[in-house]
């Protein structure tokens, strides 16, 4: 007993002493990050913890691997219980936990939840090996993940258990465990140990209980110096995560935790992220939360279109950066003086030999890391090369997937602002971009004078603002850069507009003082266009909606990006813009589906199905309007009250492709891989359906443009693309 509990006491002292001077490390690194206020709306917060930490929600969205992570999870929970024992073991050899250390249902879950971890290890090793990068190269979801020491980890995990087992059956053998029914697997090792005799199951017994303690004090310190440290800041990383459920608005641009001033921004103020100490705590603790599952990688459009994307890649690489320059940043190594050293990368990589993984150009923790530019080109040795940077579409795909909330999309965009702000670096499509936003307030660069021309021909007229809203007026109809200037978004808004005429809804437009909400210039990364339009923006609809409260300030659109600009990027400027004071930058804004499907519930409208129709339709999920705000099901309902068959491409809803429109892309060319609209059209496709529906113009015109081609190719042929509300006009039309 004395030699056991001085070998246990020791090792577990030694152990501990290592694993605090690693989590005081691990801490002190990233709280060196910027502030972030993430303390916020606490209730929300542990409810998070309870849904995706021990709910393991996001997890369970895959079915197979998520049931093995859920069982292996709370295995971990609840054989806690077990090293409570294996410790009171130590001390007395006839220990049980008080109050509930002989109760057999204890040890019967005990022994349950061991036997399905122990099964779970079977899952994985399975998913691992069909999935091997050696096997699937790019295919494969663990495509540039470190999978020798994941299958470390599974290791550990079975030596958990049969160390387990071990201990606890030579216990039973000898006299000494607490449970004299329900451990059944417990109890049946140790029928089999009990030929060997009291004194040789003693030492079994004690070999066991070293063994079992061992192992899991080893297991720490290989999740602390490993990708497995999720195990411990994951819900951390899930309570500190932003709030609502829903991508929605990108975050304000802050330095050193307070919104910036570009009217008098302070000197030391940071502008996006050019360094990777200029991330904030919660980015440094994303990316030591990464747990290299690739899920995100998996769902993304530019990763699957041969695009150098991935977002699981971008994180492992800002951690593994951080990490290395670490000496640097808390270590009390003097930072070499710029321009000392020129870090030159290269082709070769040294580590696990992925291509798109950016560290892997410069290794170690010399000056040649300390100086790498974060943004940058093979020959510079970047750590994010600009081809992945500006692969990025902001779906959010990523976003969705992840299990431990990493905010993939929000890194990104920093990243972009400091690249277009202070570095002057963009593909050249963006400056025509911002030219055109900044001299003629819409990306197409048209002329204001024509934002109207989409109402010519329409037997009805379009009510105008006129400088006073009337009290009987209750939706804005926002009509958007696309609604006005684009050929085929024109017939969307066209549509939108006759179904409110023949509801009887009254709305306004606000004809040529309409102008970009500054969406694209803000997904581009250049947050001070994005300012100046919102407030330019703003000043018109307070003008408009003047003496309405909030609730009253109704604003219709066919458009994703400007129902998410309007509705919840604009509130984030209370207090950063001097138009956007009180209630003013404050709107109920809904999409034109959500606003078509009440109607058609209050009768208003009545659609009328085909008497005979066998034309099938597939519906597009529009990111901005699906992942980003979580409007599912009103188009889906909107289509089958219309009288068409709805049928679904393997990839929708939350998991939804996308476009390739999203980002800016809109307004980029696609150099790298497959074009991302001729993925989703060649799928639309490959379902048989006769229509592609959507509910976004940006998506309308990627589809229409990928069909276009798809039919020179003799492929789609007769397929046609729509936005839902023109099926349902056609509906509607149908009963009159």
């Amino acid at each position: 007993m004395l030699v056991r509990l001085i070998l246990g006491l020791g090792l577990t002292v030694i152990v501990l002493a290592v694993a605090a001077r690693r989590a005081q490390w691990l801490h002190k690194l990233i709280t060196s990050g910027q502030s972030a206020d993430r303390v916020d709306s606490i209730p929300a917060r542990l409810l998070a913890q309870v849904k995706e930490v021990f709910g393991q929600r996001k997890l369970l969205k895959w079915s197979v691997p998520g049931v093995a992570h859920f069982l292996t999870f709370w295995g971990f929970l609840i054989l806690i219980t077990v090293y409570f024992e294996a410790y009171g073991a130590l001390f007395d050899e006839d220990f049980h936990i008080p109050l509930i250390g002989q109760w057999a249902v204890l040890g019967f879950v005990q022994d349950l939840i061991a036997v399905a971890v122990a099964a779970s290890l079977a899952v994985f090793a399975i998913i691992r090996l069909r999935n091997a990068p050696e096997r699937r190269a790019r295919a494969s979801r663990f495509y540039g993940s470190h999978t020798g020491p994941a299958w470390l980890i599974l290791f550990m995990i079975f030596n958990v258990i049969w160390t387990m087992f071990l201990f606890r059956g030579a216990a039973a053998a000898a006299g000494n465990f607490p449970y004299d029914s329900g451990a059944w697997v417990s109890l049946g090792v140790g029928e089999l140990l009990e030929p060997l005799g009291h004194d040789t199951l003693e030492i079994v017994e004690t070999i066991g209980l070293l063994l079992h303690i061992g192992v899991m004090l080893s297991f720490l310190i290989i999740v602390l110096y490993s990708k497995h440290l999720h195990i411990f800041v994951a819900p951390i990383n899930v309570a500190a995560k932003r709030l609502p459920d829903g991508l929605g608005p990108l975050l304000p641009m802050e330095s050193h935790g307070k919104p910036i001033d570009f009217e008098d921004p302070s000197d030391d103020d940071v502008f996006g992220r050019g360094k990777i100490e200029d991330f904030t705590w919660k980015g440094m603790l994303d990316f030591a939360t990464c747990t290299e599952c690739g899920r995100c990688q998996s769902q993304c459009p530019a990763w699957n279109t041969g695009k150098p994307l991935s977002p699981k890649l971008v994180i492992m690489n800002l951690r593994d950066h951080l990490f290395a320059k670490a000496p640097y940043l808390i270590g009390g190594k003097d930072m070499p003086d710029e321009g000392a050293i020129m870090p030159k990368g290269g082709a070769e990589h040294n580590g696990h030999g992925v291509p798109e993984s950016g560290f892997e150009r410069i290794t170690g923790s010399g000056p040649e890391q300390a100086l790498r530019p974060l943004v940058g080109t093979a020959e510079a040795g970047g750590v994010i090369d600009p081809d992945v940077l500006w692969s990025c579409t902001t779906c959010g795909a990523c976003v969705e997937q992840c299990p431990v909330d990493i905010e993939h999309v929000d890194h990104i965009v920093d990243m972009r602002r400091y690249q277009v702000m202070i570095e002057s670096e963009f593909p050249t499509e963006l400056g025509t971009l911002f030219r055109n936003l900044e001299n003629k307030g819409n990306p197409w660069g048209q002329n204001n004078s024509e934002r109207m021309d989409w109402a010519k021909g329409l037997d009805f007229d379009v009510p105008v603002f006129d400088g006073e809203l009337a009290p009987d007026v209750e939706y804005l109809y926002w009509i958007g850069c696309a609604g006005a200037f684009d050929d085929n978004a024109k017939k969307t808004v066209r549509a939108t507009a006759e179904l409110l005429h023949i509801a009887g809804v009254k709305y306004v437009v606000l004809g040529n003082e309409e102008t970009c909400t500054g969406d694209p210039a803000r997904r581009a990364g250049n947050e001070f266009l994005f300012q100046m339009l919102a407030q330019q923006t703003a000043e018109m609809l307070n003008a408009v909606f003047e003496g309405r409260e909030p609730v009253q300030r109704k604003i219709v659109t066919t458009c994703p990006h400007c129902m998410n600009t309007l509705g919840r990027e604009y509130p984030q400027l209370e207090g950063m813009i001097p138009s956007f004071g009180g209630t003013n930058g404050h709107y109920e804004v809904i999409h034109h589906t959500q606003l078509l499907n009440r109607l058609v519930r209050q009768g208003k409208l009545t659609p009328v199905k085909p008497a005979q129709s066998d034309k099938a339709v597939t519906y597009h999920d529009p990111c901005y309007l699906g992942r980003h705000n979580k409007v599912y099901e009103p188009p889906r309902e909107l289509v089958g009250l219309a009288g068409a068959t709805l049928t679904e491409m393997p990839r929708h809803a939350d998991r939804s492709l996308c476009c390739g429109a999203g980002g800016a892309r809109m307004w980029m060319e696609e150099h790298i891989g497959k074009r991302i609209n001729l993925e989703r059209v060649d799928e639309a496709i490959d379902t048989g359906a006769g229509e592609i529906v959507t509910g976004c113009p940006f998506c309308r015109v990627m589809m229409s443009d990928g069909i276009v081609q798809r039919q020179s190719e003799d492929k789609g042929t007769g397929v046609t693309v729509r936005d839902v509300s023109q099926l349902l006009l056609e509906s509607v039309k149908r009963g009159t």
